[in-house]
């Protein structure tokens, strides 16, 4: 089976990861048959990039994504697209629209208050 699935890469507690195509019973960073994206979750805010017009194929010929790749999708709002395509819209309509929209709001970030005690504050510690 075919899955779409994330491949870790960068340095060692850096991680950032590619978006691939890959044989479901290959290594987690084996040989791929395709590259479609990339996500760096450690940016504010987090940069995902994905060559919408490759997903929308890979999942009509029935790739699976893997769990942190619908979440992905979800985001990106390609579950939806996926969705409208197999419900008859035209495939560039789509691709169009995916490159138009906007890209998804992440909460931003926020540094920890000068008045917190600790040095690296827990959860529930200073942080709302």
């Amino acid at each position: 089976m075919v899955r779409i699935r994330l491949q870790r890469v960068g340095l060692k507690k850096q991680p950032s990861y590619r978006i691939v195509i890959a044989d479901s019973e290959r290594a987690r960073d084996g040989k791929v048959v395709e590259t479609i994206g990339f996500y760096n979750p450690r940016t504010r805010p987090e940069t995902i990039q994905l060559k919408e017009d490759r997903a929308l194929y890979w999942l009509g010929v029935g790739a699976q994504p893997s769990d942190p790749v619908k979440i992905l999708f979800n985001t990106t709002g390609t579950q939806a697209r996926f969705a409208r395509l197999r419900a008859g819209e035209a495939l560039e309509t789509l691709v169009a629209e995916a490159d138009t929209a906007p890209k998804p709001a992440r909460r931003p970030w926020t540094p920890r208050p000068a008045s917190c005690p600790r040095a690296f504050p827990q959860k529930g510690c200073c942080r709302r």
